[in-house]
C-alpha cells in the first residue's frame, strides 16, 4: 500500500521499533506541518492509507473529495478533526484505537510537572540564573493546598493520585459517573463547577473537546479563582472560552497558569501573548510526546493499517464503508 504519514515534525516515527511493521509498503513521511488544502491534496494524491498524528491536521470534506485513491485513515484516540460523514460518502474507512481503560500517563506526568514548575517558578528561576540573578521569586509548596480536578476521567484520576501523594486535598467535579468514581476512590466531590473554581489552589482541566465541553470554562469561572491560584490545562484549549484565560490572568484571577494547549496550533513565531506573561508556564502540546507512548500509539496505528491490508480491519469508526461497492 501507498502510506503517507503527516506532521512528524520531530522525525521520530522512522526511528521507532514499531516502524518495522510497515516493511514492504511504500511509506512517505512528511516532517513539516501544513493546513494548506492545495498542498495537502498534492501530497496525498496517490495515498491509499493516511496515518495521522493526533489532531494536528484537519481532514475535512474539501480535502477528502480530492483524494480518490484514499481508502483508509488510521490514527488513535478522538477524531474531532476528521469529517467522518465525508469519509463515509467517499468510501474512506476511519480506524481509530480509542485505547479504553488506558490513561495517557505521559500527559498526567506532564501535568504534574507543570504544576510543580509553575508553583515553584522553576522556568523563571532558571531564566534568571542564566542572566546572573539569584533567587528572584518566592515559590509556593503544594502540600496542604487544594487540587481541583475538572473532569475525573482516566488522566484526571491519575493527576488526583499525584496530588494525594504530595499531601494535597483533592476535589473533583464533572459528569455524574466520574464524580461517583472520584468518591469511590476516596476523593471529595463538590456540588458545582463554581465551587471547584472558588476553592482550588491548583485547578487542572482533564476534558475531551466535544460539543458539550466547548467553552465549558468561562471568564466567570476563572474570575472566581483565588489571586494566588494556578490554572492548568493539558487537555484541549477549546474547553476554555476563547480569550478568557488571557483576560483573567491580566485581571489577576487566577494568579498563574500552566498550559500545553492553544486555540491555534502550532505556535511557530514565538508571538503568542501567553508566552509574554511572567506568570505563565507554556509547553508546546507535548503531553503525549514521549517515546514509550509513541511506540504504543503507532504500534496500534500501524496494526490497523496492516489489518486493513489483510482484509480484516479493526477499530472501525464507520464500518458501513465496507458495504459500499
Amino acid at each position: 500500500m501507498k502510506i503517507t504519514i503527516l506532521d512528524d515534525t520531530l522525525d521520530a516515527i522512522r526511528h521507532l521499533d514499531c516502524f518495522a511493521k510497515l516493511q514492504g509498503h511504500d511509506v512517505k513521511i512528511w516532517n513539516d506541518h501544513t493546513k494548506d488544502l492545495d498542498v495537502l491534496a498534492d501530497r496525498l494524491k496517490k495515498t491509499e492509507a493516511l496515518v495521522l498524528i493526533r489532531e494536528r491536521t484537519p481532514v475535512r470534506a474539501p480535502l477528502i473529495e480530492r483524494l480518490p485513491r484514499l481508502k483508509l485513515i488510521s490514527q488513535r484516540s478522538v477524531y474531532p478533526h476528521i469529517d467522518v460523514d465525508a469519509c463515509t460518502k467517499h468510501g474512506v474507512l476511519l480506524c481509530s484505537d480509542m485505547h479504553p481503560g488506558r490513561p495517557s500517563f505521559a500527559t498526567a506526568e506532564l501535568t504534574w510537572g507543570l504544576v510543580l514548575a509553575a508553583m515553584r517558578g522553576i522556568p523563571q528561576q532558571m531564566a534568571a540564573l542564566k542572566t546572573g540573578r539569584w533567587q528572584t521569586m518566592l515559590g509556593t509548596a503544594v502540600r496542604g493546598r487544594t487540587l481541583g480536578i475538572l473532569g475525573y476521567g482516566r488522566i484526571g484520576a491519575s493527576v488526583a493520585g499525584y496530588g494525594r501523594a504530595f499531601g494535597m486535598k483533592v476535589l473533583a467535579w464533572g459528569r455524574e459517573g466520574s464524580v461517583a468514581r472520584a468518591r469511590a476512590e476516596g476523593f471529595e466531590a463538590v456540588a458545582t463547577k463554581e465551587a471547584l473554581f472558588e476553592q482550588s489552589d491548583v485547578l487542572s482541566v482533564h476534558l475531551r473537546a466535544t460539543k458539550s465541553t466547548q467553552s465549558l470554562v468561562t471568564a466567570a469561572d476563572l474570575a472566581r479563582m483565588k489571586s494566588t491560584a494556578l490554572f492548568v490545562n493539558t487537555s484541549r484549549a477549546a474547553v476554555v472560552e476563547p480569550g478568557a484565560l488571557l483576560a483573567a490572568l491580566s485581571a489577576g484571577r487566577p494568579g498563574m497558569a500552566a498550559v500545553d494547549v492553544y486555540e491555534e496550533e502550532p505556535i511557530v513565531d514565538g508571538n503568542h501573548p501567553l508566552l509574554k506573561m511572567d506568570n505563565v508556564v507554556c509547553t508546546p502540546h507535548i503531553g503525549y510526546v514521549e517515546r514509550d507512548g509513541y511506540e504504543s500509539a503507532f504500534g496500534m496505528i500501524f496494526d490497523q493499517v496492516l489489518a486493513y491490508a489483510e482484509g480484516k480491519p479493526v477499530n472501525m469508526i464507520n464500518p458501513e464503508v465496507l458495504g459500499k461497492s
